[in-house]
């Protein structure tokens, strides 16, 4: 395919920071037209970035004859029907990350994908692209030994504060599932230390009322602002996740890992490497060289996916059913105050 014509479906903050301009540095794309949340918005951004047609409907995107791939960018309630149509479709498809609003939803996309020998593919987690490589290369070359203890921490004060209006990642409508940023910390998890077998939660909600962004009325938070979690991976190892936006001084986000033989520390908010084995007197950084450093390049992975056939490796749509059950089984377990296996969503 010498061309390749995009077309949008929602352009919130991160389609047009990331998947516009990098989709318009690449020769031979186009973005070809775009629906949003409405006419007037849409207008907007065609208006901005030079996009020659503006769709009323996010159906008519995928009904637009001109249109080889489309990239999703809704809230995460809109991801599978619009994923399915346009697969059905013949479209290749970005969808943004958190796949789907629960886990039947991330099935029926991975099975629309595999049913269509189309490109499909997640936009990735960010935490660890950096030190991706690096990270996998020491974890299989042993410097931990046996994985023993891993710990995810993420906290902050960006909830505080409950006169900021409600946003769609706090409506359970629009966001289904997910809590905060649990699927993607997990997809990175997932990446280095495999499956998660079963998980203990608990969540509270801290600030249950915010003002409407339109009306400015309350309303009710019906998503967690403070969550732990206690899980088991199918290694044995014990994985404990913190997040909260009531952390005031919170720190760092970052992944603790301990083993038998020494200790990993990474960093995402500053993308760096901490380690030390058995008998260090402390940790010490860990250099990332630049030939193995990973960065953002989604859009070029996406288009090489579809012009050379390259297989995607970050992230399949395989890879986001994987945190999307486990995002669904902290839910469970918080909601049922149980232990819950991911065998059983």
């Amino acid at each position: 395919m010498e061309k390749i014509r995009i077309g949008l479906i929602g352009a919130g903050g991160n389609t047009r920071s990331r998947h516009i301009p990098g989709f318009q540095a690449i020769g031979s794309v186009e973005i070809v037209c775009v629906a949003n949340r409405s006419v007037e918005s849409g207008r907007k951004v065609a208006d901005e970035f030079g996009i020659g047609r503006v769709h009323g409907h996010w159906t008519d995107v995928i009904a637009d004859t001109q249109v080889d791939a489309v990239c999703i960018g809704t809230w995460p309630h809109l991801h599978a029907a619009a994923t399915c149509a346009a697969l059905e479709a013949g479209k290749h498809v970005l969808c943004e990350a958190r796949m789907a609003a629960n886990t039947d939803e991330a099935r029926q996309m991975l099975q629309a994908a595999q049913q269509s020998g189309l490109v499909a593919m997640l936009v990735p987690s960010p935490f660890g692209l950096k030190g991706d490589r690096v990270m996998r290369e020491l974890i299989a070359a042993g410097y931990l030994g046996q994985v023993r203890e891993l710990y995810v921490r993420a906290l902050s004060d960006g909830l505080i504060d409950a006169s900021v209006p409600l946003h769609w990642r706090q409506r359970e409508e629009l966001s289904g599932v997910n809590i905060m940023a649990l699927g993607i910390l997990n997809e990175t998890v997932q990446r280095w230390f495999g499956r998660t077998e079963s998980v203990t939660a608990q969540t509270s909600l801290f600030a249950p009322r915010r003002p409407d962004p339109e009306t400015g009325d309350l309303q009710d938070v019906d998503i967690p602002d403070s969550l732990a979690v206690a899980a088991r991976m199918a290694t044995g190892a014990q994985c404990v996740y913190h997040l909260s936006g009531h952390a005031p001084h919170g720190g760092s986000m970052r992944l603790e890992a301990y083993g038998s033989k020494g200790a990993l520390i990474y960093d995402f908010g500053d993308d760096t490497i901490m380690g030390g084995k058995i008998g260090d007197k402390q940790l010490s950084p860990i250099d990332i060289p630049a030939g193995k450093a990973g960065s953002w390049r989604v859009e070029e992975d996406f288009v090489e996916a579809i012009r050379n056939g390259r297989p995607v490796t970050m992230t399949g749509f395989a890879d986001g059913l994987k945190y999307m059950r486990f995002t669904e089984a902290v839910r469970l377990s918080a909601d049922q105050g149980r232990r819950v296996s991911l065998s059983e969503v």
